[in-house]
């Protein structure tokens, strides 16, 4: 399998309760148009299976065809046969190139899809609305005998993006090391990567950073994070869980396996004078030292991988003082669509978190159970990580410029914006959630 084109872009690497689901916001502005690529233009090094087009047989692309062009149609996203168009209040998908459309989705199913918006063979005035939609009726696309037949057009995960020791530095450098300010393009000032808490939608960017806040504020609550208390974070991000933390009082170990995020965080600590406090550590989950009164973990049990999920709660209970709290932040897709994904190779695997999968609730109840954890607490708020995304992706579209200028070329761009609005889609389709949790030792208390 070609490696993810992520890791030869040849960039430079700077140093330096929700109340339902909130209305989506359209985008309409021209800055939102993705960069103009063609195909004989792209850069083959880089993107291999993006430059060429796969080997199909006619017959696979005819059925393509087929299916494809009736659930569109039935979908109002390129108007039925007769011709006629979807209303402007619609998101609508324009081919550009039909015919390689078809042949990506015959031959890798939705991996093709997403690499014929890489390649420009496709464009949406709405592209998370369009993708909102296909995700909300993504047990309709395909009838029922065919899905039987999905083998033909998914691959296996590469083995080489297992979560061993080496392959999860591997896995977390090619997405968290790409470059320090490509993140700060599209994120807030906090550097925050996961989901953030409103208090009202839609929501604007310059509430995302209170928003980040109140969000790690409630899993440092959760935690009962106070003066004194040993904390022991897994996943330090760019470190404003740590600053936040030890403004309390906290005594704060973090822990990264990114370089590129422990160097910009530990700077951040210093800069806030809070590094005697603070200690960011290059390690693996698996090597963690010590006893802690409270463990936190945002949003990384998605890149540990379903054949370490038994690794990462029992070194969770391990790291816990008696008496201790873990309070999780976790995405969460229901049970059958996991076990599905586990077994594939996605778009999101391939491209953007190599070796990562998503639980299920009942996965994580199923492993924390095993390592001897309860669950004492469970709260969902996916709506509030599709206005995350958007904010993110709309941040992201207004810095095209800034992004071009650190080397990562319209092939990428695309590829980043279909990341982001394809997971803004899987939250408000509820195809996906994100969940804090609290753990506690034994039976709950």
């Amino acid at each position: 399998m070609t490696p993810p084109a992520l890791i030869s872009q040849g960039r430079s690497r700077p140093t330096g309760r929700g109340v339902g689901i909130p209305p989506q916001t359209r985008d309409t502005s021209p800055s939102v148009t993705a960069p103009a690529v063609r195909r004989a233009d792209i850069d083959a090094g880089r993107w291999p299976d993006v430059a060429g087009l796969p080997s199909a047989a006619p017959a696979r692309t005819a059925i393509a065809r087929h299916f494809v062009s009736r659930a569109l149609d039935r979908l109002a996203l390129t108007g039925p046969a007769t011709g006629a168009r979807p209303s402007a209040a619609d998101p609508h998908l324009t081919l550009h190139d039909p015919d390689a459309f078809h042949r990506r989705i015959g031959r890798h199913g939705l991996i093709g899809f997403g690499e014929s918006y890489m390649a420009g063979e496709w464009d949406s005035d709405d592209l998370a609305g369009l993708l909102t939609v296909l995700a909300r009726h993504v047990d309709e696309l395909v009838p029922a005998p065919l899905r039987r037949l999905r083998g033909l057009w998914v691959s296996a995960r590469p083995t080489a993006d297992r979560n061993t020791r080496a392959g999860a530095r591997d896995n977390i450098q090619r997405h968290y090391d790409l470059s320090n300010d490509l993140f700060s393009a599209f994120l807030d000032p906090t550097l925050t990567y996961s989901s953030a808490v409103f208090t009202a939608f839609p929501a604007r960017f310059e509430s995302l950073a209170s928003a980040q806040h109140r969000k790690i504020d409630r899993l440092l609550d959760l935690a009962g994070v106070s003066e004194g208390t040993r904390l022991l974070e897994i996943g330090t991000g760019w470190g404003e869980l740590a600053l936040r933390a030890a403004a309390r009082g906290a005594r704060v170990t973090t822990l990264t396996l990114s370089a590129e995020q422990a160097a910009l965080a530990r700077e951040r600590i210093a800069a806030a004078g809070l590094s005697d406090r603070v200690d960011v550590q290059l390690r693996d989950y698996r090597d963690i030292e010590g006893r802690h009164d409270a463990v936190v973990s945002v949003e990384m049990i998605e890149a540990v991988g379903s054949e370490y999920w038994p690794s990462y709660f029992t070194s969770l209970r391990r790291a816990l003082a008696p008496g201790g709290r873990i309070a999780l932040q976790a995405i969460t897709m229901g049970h059958r669509h996991m076990l599905h994904t586990a077994a594939t190779h996605t778009f999101i695997s391939k491209y953007v978190f190599p070796g990562g999968l998503i639980p299920s609730r009942e996965a994580v109840a199923e492993h924390s159970a095993a390592a001897g954890l309860t669950t004492t607490a469970d709260d969902g708020f996916g709506e509030h990580y599709a206005e995350t995304l958007r904010l993110w992706r709309e941040r992201f579209t207004a810095h095209r410029p800034d992004v071009a200028g650190l080397g990562f070329d319209p092939v990428f761009q695309r590829m980043w914006e279909f990341y982001l609005a394809y997971s803004e889609a899987g939250f408000r389709s509820r195809y996906l959630d994100v969940r804090q949790l609290l753990l506690t030792e034994g039976t709950s208390r």
